[in-house]
Order: C-alpha cells, then structure tokens, then sequence
C-alpha cells in the first residue's frame, strides 16, 4: 500500500534518518538518550540505532538534565577547530543538554529546542562539547535566548556533573570542562557538527 508523506515505513536511524531540526543552529532536534532520572549510561548503538547499556553510573550524581544528540551532526576537525585545547573531535554525534520545567522521565524521545549556551568539555584531548538549550515553548525556560538567561545554579550543576561524572577514585582525571560559552559560540559549534557530518557522511 502507498504511504503518505513524509510516512515512514520503517524507523528511521536517530542519527542519520531525522533532520536536524527546523531551523538549525538554533532550533534543533535532540534525540534523548538519557533522563535526570537515569543512574546508567546509555547510548544509541551507531550501528543499529537502538538504545545501548553503555554503563552503570560510577557516582551517585544525577544527570540534571535531558541528555542526548543533535541527529545528522559529527564532531571531528570543524568542531575542534572551536575547542580551546582539544586537537580533534571524539568521532561522536553533537551532545546536548535540555532544560524542561515539567518532569520528562522517559527516553528515546525526539523534541525540538532553542540553543542558549554550552560546556567546552576536553576529554582525553578530545572536544567533547556540550550543548545546553531549552525545551522549546516551556512555560518557564521556553522564552531563554542566551546561556544569562539562565539561573547560574543550572550551569553549575551541569558543569560539575560533566566535570566528574567519569571520575575513578585514586585515578586522575582526563577529563577538563574548559569554559562555558553563550548563544553565539554555541550555533558556532552546531554549525561546525553539521559541515564535519557532512564531510563525513553526505547530504
């Protein structure tokens, strides 16, 4: 039977089979991976696109906010290239982090976000960036524009949760949060994991 568009017959790849968003760099897609209710680490398995147990958690921090990819982005050469020590990409989709008043509890959904700021997280000489938005039309963070708009206490619980929640005890950390950047920088950084997506896998 014919379907109409833009129907999918099958489902599609989070990564490579959604747009996006509607207007990147910053409106975008976020696939979440990751609830701030989540004690695991999960991942989409890049080959199959299904969720992935990567890890129980080492810490007992709590993700504070929706986490997830940018689909159709890659971080490689253009997004180092932004980075403030790290030499290359981590070969992985754009992270980002979004802010919703209302309690979303469950993963593997897609929603649409406005860029604000983010995190310049060097992991092991890897740019490994954060991107932290707000969940489009919320009642109470919808109407941010820039990474000010926010309560400094939301920065700071993401700042700290990314800066330790790979910590070892006895081991030193590989892992620096170098800065945190506003609205500006961060489209940059968006932009810069759509051209490295492109290079890598096309239109």
């Amino acid at each position: 039977m014919p379907f109409p568009p833009p129907f999918y017959r099958w489902r599609p790849h989070p990564w490579h089979g959604l747009e996006t968003g509607p207007n990147p760099p910053q409106l975008v897609h976020a696939y979440i991976e990751i609830t701030p209710f989540d004690l695991m680490k999960y991942e989409v398995d890049k080959i199959t696109g299904y969720m992935r147990v990567d890890r129980p958690q080492r810490t007992s921090s709590q993700p504070p906010a929706l986490y997830g990819f940018i689909p159709r982005t890659y971080c490689a050469a253009h997004v180092a290239k932004l980075a403030a020590t790290a030499t290359v990409g981590d070969g992985d989709p754009l992270d980002i982090c979004v802010l919703s008043e209302r309690p979303i509890n469950r993963s593997e959904v897609i929603l649409t976000a406005r860029v604000v700021g983010g995190l310049d997280v060097n992991d092991h000489g890897e740019a490994d960036d954060k991107i932290i938005a707000v969940l489009q039309n919320d009642n109470v963070w919808g109407k941010a524009q820039d990474i000010g708009d926010l309560p400094d206490i939301l920065i700071e619980r993401l700042r700290h949760y990314f800066g330790t929640y790979k910590m070892i005890p006895g081991e030193e950390s590989k892992l620096l949060v170098e800065r945190v950047y506003g609205r500006d920088h961060a489209m940059q950084v968006v932009e810069a994991a759509m051209a490295d997506y492109f290079e890598e896998y096309g239109g």
